[in-house]
């Protein structure tokens, strides 16, 4: 399972100062974000590579050359790269290369793409993206790295400011992350992370992402100690509830939600108890999009002794 990284203030800002002055150099664009005059502005290249090929993967970075010499001094860190992280897409600053793994499911490939040209704006990554010494080589310095890329890559792709506006329009909901999802041309994924963290950072608000979370679809592979492929917490949840888990959120979930593949799961108001030891009421809703399950908690109140039950 892997919580998202609330990264610190300071480089939140500059982060987003950068990508305000791609955005006012585009003329401040309507939604959906054109990616390709995003490149185009940066001077990017996009290639495609296959990670399960590693002789197409090869053959890209054979072909990168500038001014007939080759950029790289090691193309090999490249495919060290790929492998040692399971990559599915990177981004190259010799050459100003983003490179995607087209195996992964096209509606995927605008994020990655976001991702990496999150990568590409910042110009304290361009040391580190290949892991080029002990210290970029670490999990820690992998994992600041890229969540800071995600902010970059999701203060690009919602237009800064212009989603939050729009998102806190609505109350928390999946009928919300709908129409901004139809708006903004992003995942549903995506959007829902973004909205998480926009309306949770006064309110307290999770968000999981799972498989089916009946036990009629569990796979061979389920980890019930790890069951959930993303846990997010927004900025009031981690201040206020740090202490709540995974598994034991998880566990309150698959006991309200249907076996129906796809559609609403379910709902619930569940109890979750903050770091001073009391105990709050939660709304719970889950709905699947057959490939996941994303879970929607968003605070309602102290518990005032009443029982919660699921709908």
């Amino acid at each position: 399972m892997a919580k998202n990284e609330i990264i610190r203030a300071r480089t939140a800002a500059d982060i987003d100062r950068k990508v305000e002055r791609v955005l006012r150099d585009l003329g401040n664009p309507e939604p959906p974000l054109d990616l390709e005059t995003v490149r185009d502005l940066l001077k990017l290249d996009l290639a495609f590579y296959t990670a399960n090929d590693p002789s197409l993967l090869q053959e890209v970075v054979s072909k990168m050359t500038m001014a007939g010499k080759q950029v790289l001094a090691r193309p090999s860190k490249i495919l060290d790269a790929v492998r040692k992280w399971d990559l599915r897409a990177l981004y190259i600053p010799d050459g100003k290369r983003i490179l995607i793994d087209k195996d992964q499911p096209v509606l995927k490939h605008r994020w990655h793409e976001g991702h990496e040209i999150g990568h590409s704006l910042l110009p304290w990554h361009a040391g580190a993206m290949l892991g080029d010494n002990e210290h970029t080589l670490k999990p820690s310095c992998h994992e600041t790295l890229e969540a800071e890329a995600n902010f970059a890559a999701g203060r690009l792709l919602f237009l800064r400011d212009r989603f939050s506006e729009e998102c806190l329009a609505y109350d928390p909901s999946f009928d919300a992350l709908k129409a901004l999802k139809s708006t903004y041309g992003n995942t549903y994924t995506t959007t829902f992370w973004r909205g998480v963290e926009t309306w949770g950072k006064e309110l307290p608000i999770l968000g999981l992402i799972t498989s089916h979370p009946h036990v009629a679809h569990r796979g061979a592979d389920f980890d019930a100690q790890n069951p959930c492929k993303h846990f997010i917490q927004s900025t009031a949840f981690r201040d206020r509830f740090s202490n709540v888990g995974e598994t034991s959120v998880y566990d309150e979930v698959v006991e309200y939600c249907r076996a129906n593949k796809s559609g609403p799961l379910g709902e619930a108001n569940v109890l979750l108890t903050d770091d001073n030891g009391d105990r709050h009421l939660f709304h719970f809703e889950s709905f699947s999009f057959y490939h996941q399950t994303l879970t929607l908690g968003v605070y309602q109140a102290p518990y005032n002794g009443l029982i919660a039950v699921a709908s």
